[in-house]
Parts: structure tokens; C-alpha cells; sequence
């Protein structure tokens, strides 16, 4: 028989791969505005290719050899947190990881046993669930407060039990947008070291859209309030290359068993079926790190969209970060909302694959002429 474990993963993730012939079949229909996944719909950004390009040829025999985490590119990104963060990274303290989605399997392989209970927040980013199964977990699945989409801390609080090991905190949110604020963050730090008694609680801070943040927010990471945090980041997002696999896992440099941590993560990675970035990337890191997709034009595409949809009657909350838009649908069954918009030429995801029903969702990697194109639809199927 089967795994009965990977089954359950594939019984969490059925919404998404229920979800996803569907997608591929309407958005292969000439003419398709396809706002529905972080994919890119234009080439990539000025530099990038030529960066990958700069570090394709061999330098020496070991070039396309076996890579672990690259000892510069860790001092890069290390240097980097220095100046985003404040805390006193080390390279060490750095693991390179095949993007956010490798860093999160990483940190959960190294954290939880059989049975453990991990929690997060719902509407979450669609995979948490099957990942947290994969790793021998038990989901705890937490609503966010529906006025403002913060953190709902008493009800993290009533989830926890002895068997809580690990809080996901996703912040940008997908597919909210919301920046959860420092006293948000620090009321949840206390709330984990109050109840982390003889069985740690650890948090993992999935950053992903860590540098999408929008002039009229600001965001601060957990990582500055909780000595237990692990912190997942990904380049797919502020390069808009998602194919491309790159990303790391950072432990907090006031973890109390850092230097444990550092080889469990490491142990985690090679067990876990070489979760490093192949070596072309790894060697990229520094050009990398200086570019970034637009994000005036971002800004401008999500104001465009959220008051052109709040105009035609749509409740959207303007978010904080991400290249998402959060939507109340006007039917409840926003599977039946997104089957009429997609009868003339729009696709968008609907809320229930997120755990959010009665909700759709928009990604704004669209063009902007591609988002002027969607808004007739959206009003016909309002």
C-alpha cells in the first residue's frame, strides 16, 4: 500500500490540484488575462538573465561540482540581514535553500517529530498543510480576525497545547496582503515564551514577500522579537521568477542553540534530497541582490485595482504588501464567481483553495495593461 502519510498531503492539497487542469486549459485560450497565479506575464526584468549569464561559465573544475551552501554567497546574504534586520548575522547562521518552499521543508524536517502540532493562520498560502503533513505533523489551522486581517492572538493561544512545536507566521501575507505589526509580533513573543515551557515553541517567519512592501507600510520580521525564529526568504518574488530556485533559511543569532541548529539544518538539507540551489544561482547571489522588480509600478497597479474594484461594488482592503489582491466575492460560492468571470476571458483563484471561501484572489504580476483589460469582466460579473 502507499504512504498513508502522503496521501493525507495529497487530501490537503486536492483544492489546489483540483484547481489546477482547470487553470491550465482556460489560460491557453487566446486572449485569456490570466491574474491568477505569482507567475510572471512579461520577460524578466533588466539584469537578470545577464546575471545568470555572468556566472554560467566554469571558473575552475569544481564549478558544476556538488555545492552545499556557498561559504561568499552565505557572507552576502549574511551581510544583508546585518543591514535589513539589525541582528549580528553570521554566515554560518545562513543555509541556501532551492527558494522559501526548500527552506520550509528544511525548518519543519528539523523541528518537529511525529505527532507534533504546528499552527498557522487561515487564509493561508495553500501548502502549508500538505507540508506540515509531509513532515509527520498535525495541522493547526487558526482563522486571522476578519476586520483587519491581523493575527488573532487569543485564538493562537487557545490552539496551543503540549504537543504545539512550531507557529508559521506569514508576513506580507499571501494572499491577504497584511503586515502584521510590531505589536501584533510582540504580543505573539511573549504569548510563545509564556507558554514554551519544556517543549520550545519554535516560530518560522515565511518572508517571502519580505522586500514587496508598499511606501505607505512598513514591515518588521518576528525575528526581531523571538530569539526562537527561523526565517525563510525566496528570490522567486522580488525578481518574479518563480521557476527559478533560489532562496535560504536564517536562524535567528540569538537562538539559544544556534550552533545545533546549524548543523541540523545543514543534516535536514542533504537528507532531505539536496535541498541546496544548484551552483550557477548560488554564485549569482550578489548580483542578485541588487535588483528588484518594479515596485512603483507595483504600487500603482494595486491602487488602479483597488479602486477601480471598489468602484464597481467589490470589498478589497488595499494590502500592505505582496503582488496580491484579497477579494470578497459578490457570490458566495466564489468557485461559481470565477466561472462566470472566466466565461469572458479572466481567471483569477478562487478563495476556497486558500481555505477562504466567499473570497477570490488577483495576482497584480499582470500587466497593467492586462489589468485595464480585466475590469469589463469584472463588472459583468459583478
Amino acid at each position: 500500500m502507499p504512504s498513508a502519510r502522503i496521501a493525507s498531503v495529497a487530501q490537503a492539497n486536492s483544492r489546489l490540484i483540483g484547481f489546477i487542469p482547470r487553470w491550465e486549459s482556460l489560460r491557453a485560450r487566446p486572449g485569456t488575462v490570466d491574474l491568477t497565479f505569482g507567475n510572471p506575464q512579461e520577460l524578466p526584468i533588466p539584469g537578470y538573465v545577464e546575471a545568470l549569464a555572468r556566472h554560467l561559465p566554469p571558473i575552475d573544475r569544481d564549478s558544476y561540482a556538488y555545492h552545499r551552501s556557498d561559504p561568499d554567497a552565505r557572507a552576502i546574504v549574511a551581510k544583508r540581514l546585518i543591514e535589513w534586520r539589525g541582528l549580528a548575522f553570521e554566515p554560518d547562521d545562513v543555509a541556501l535553500t532551492p527558494g522559501a518552499f526548500g527552506a520550509l521543508a528544511v525548518a519543519l524536517d528539523v523541528l518537529v517529530d511525529p505527532g507534533d502540532e504546528v499552527i498557522f493562520s487561515l487564509p493561508p498560502w495553500f501548502l502549508y498543510e500538505g507540508m506540515i503533513l509531509g513532515a509527520g505533523a498535525v495541522p493547526v489551522k487558526v482563522s486571522v480576525r476578519s476586520d483587519d486581517y491581523d493575527l488573532d492572538l487569543e485564538a493562537i493561544a487557545e490552539a496551543i497545547t503540549p504537543r504545539t512545536r512550531v507557529v508559521i507566521v506569514n508576513t506580507p501575507n499571501n494572499p491577504t496582503g497584511r503586515i502584521y505589526p510590531t505589536s501584533t509580533l510582540k504580543a505573539l513573543a511573549d504569548l510563545l515564551n509564556e507558554r514554551s515551557t519544556e517543549q520550545k515553541i519554535y516560530l518560522i517567519s515565511d518572508e517571502p514577500y519580505a522586500r514587496l512592501v508598499f511606501s505607505d507600510a512598513s514591515f518588521v520580521s518576528p525575528s526581531a522579537l523571538y530569539d526562537r525564529t527561523l526565517i525563510s526568504y525566496s528570490y522567486g518574488k522580488v525578481l518574479l521568477t518563480p521557476g527559478q530556485r533560489l532562496g535560504w533559511l536564517a536562524v535567528n543569532p540569538s537562538m539559544p542553540n544556534r550552533e545545533e541548529m546549524h548543523s541540523l539544518i545543514e543534516t535536514a538539507q542533504v537528507a532531505g534530497g539536496w535541498l541546496f540551489p544548484n551552483a550557477v544561482m548560488q554564485r549569482a547571489i550578489d548580483d542578485l541582490e541588487h535588483l528588484s522588480i518594479d515596485l512603483v509600478e507595483l504600487e500603482a497597479k494595486r491602487d488602479l485595482m483597488v479602486a477601480e474594484l471598489g468602484r464597481l461594488g467589490y470589498e478589497v482592503k488595499k494590502p500592505e504588501g505582496t503582488f496580491y489582491l484579497w477579494v470578497r466575492s459578490p457570490d458566495p460560492d466564489d468557485f461559481a464567481f470565477c466561472h462566470r468571470l472566466a466565461d469572458d476571458g479572466v481567471i483569477v483563484l478562487p478563495g476556497t483553495v486558500c481555505e477562504g471561501p466567499g473570497h477570490f484572489r488577483i495576482s497584480l504580476t499582470a500587466s497593467r495593461q492586462m489589468l485595464e483589460n480585466s475590469l469589463p469582466a469584472f463588472e459583468k460579473a459583478r
